[in-house]
């Protein structure tokens, strides 16, 4: 039998069918996979742009067929679990766990099933995170930069860069305990064979970094080392031009730092790692299990010098440190 629809129905019918058409983009936009993006410490532009172009890599663009919540603990690692608390409770897809330890073991705690992607700097099987690094064997993979490990190895830089120096101050985050923990005993360590003498300087604020170089001017070091903090990374500017203006040597474990007129850096390309998370995030949304992506370790480690810093301070670079740097910033 033949249905007839008048014309009133017709316009009715036709109405409530465009009406419809902004839930259905709704429901469409709904169905976008979320990425929860955390990190204990700020936003860093060139680090979220790593990460997109890893995303991207998957083909995945925020914005066309991925959405992404930020949360920023802004070095208040009290915080991180209740960042990661709201994320989990959103339903996210994937948790990037970014910012040190403190992210990763926060959502280690608060799910057994969203998948989570994490950049640690220790060894995450001894960490606890996963039970291997071949087959993690859980809801958590990631990347290991081995920040902590470097510790030794920076500290034989320094002292080839500024053999005199028999006073280094190391600079640690007591919020982070667990890079500070590390690199406090692998400094020390490292310092005895060497005749250093390493005075453990605290500083989780903004002021309390202001505060130690204060202290400097009483008690000046011969050098620096500053703790592979992602804090301090975020707090590049401040703390660089404290070493200018305390024209004090320095090594960090961040390229980035560097850059910004540090002297000296040696580690792991933390960018990098960034889009290695968001390759891995990118994968894990096209149906690929955590359990299943073995941890990527770093393997390539740079040594980046700052000569126009170096001749600021005075520093003759030795042609050794000169050979082996990856980059020499003119």
């Amino acid at each position: 039998m033949a249905i007839n629809i008048g014309r009133r129905e017709f316009i009715v019918t036709l109405g409530g069918a465009a009406a419809a058409w902004p839930l259905t983009a709704r429901a469409q936009q709904t169905a976008m996979p979320v990425v929860g993006f955390l990190n204990s410490t700020s936003p860093d532009t060139e680090r979220l742009r790593k990460f997109s172009q890893g995303l991207k890599e998957q083909g995945f663009v925020e914005g066309e067929n991925v959405a992404i919540e930020y949360r920023w603990a802004e070095n208040q690692i009290d915080q991180v679990p209740a960042l990661v608390a709201d994320l989990v409770r959103r339903q996210v897809a994937v948790i990037a766990a970014t910012g040190g330890p403190a992210s990763a073991f926060a959502a280690k705690a608060a799910t057994t099933t969203i998948p989570v992607v994490f950049i640690v700097n220790e060894d995450p099987v001894t960490l606890g995170l996963v039970t291997s690094l071949a087959r993690p064997g859980g809801n958590l993979t990631g990347i290991n930069i081995i920040i902590g490990e470097l510790a030794a190895k920076q500290l034989e830089l320094l002292h080839e860069l500024v053999p005199t120096a028999k006073r280094i101050a190391l600079v640690i985050n007591p919020k982070n305990t667990v890079i500070a923990d590390t690199t406090v005993r692998e400094v020390n360590f490292a310092a005895r064979p060497l005749g250093l003498q390493i005075q453990s300087i605290k500083a989780s604020t903004g002021g309390e970094i202001d505060a130690a170089f204060a202290t400097f001017m009483h008690a000046r070091p011969d050098a620096l080392f500053v703790s592979p903090d992602p804090y301090f990374t975020a707090r590049r500017v401040q703390i660089v031009q404290h070493a200018a203006h305390s024209s004090i040597p320095a090594i960090y474990a961040s390229r980035e730092i560097a850059e910004v007129g540090g002297l000296m850096s040696y580690g792991t390309n933390i960018r990098d790692a960034y889009r290695q998370v968001g390759v891995y995030t990118g994968r894990i949304l096209k149906g690929a299990k955590p359990a299943n992506l073995p941890v990527e370790q770093a393997s390539k480690f740079e040594l980046v010098i700052n000569h126009q810093t170096a001749r600021m301070l005075g520093i003759v670079l030795p042609p050794s440190l000169l050979a082996t740097a990856d980059e020499v910033i003119e």
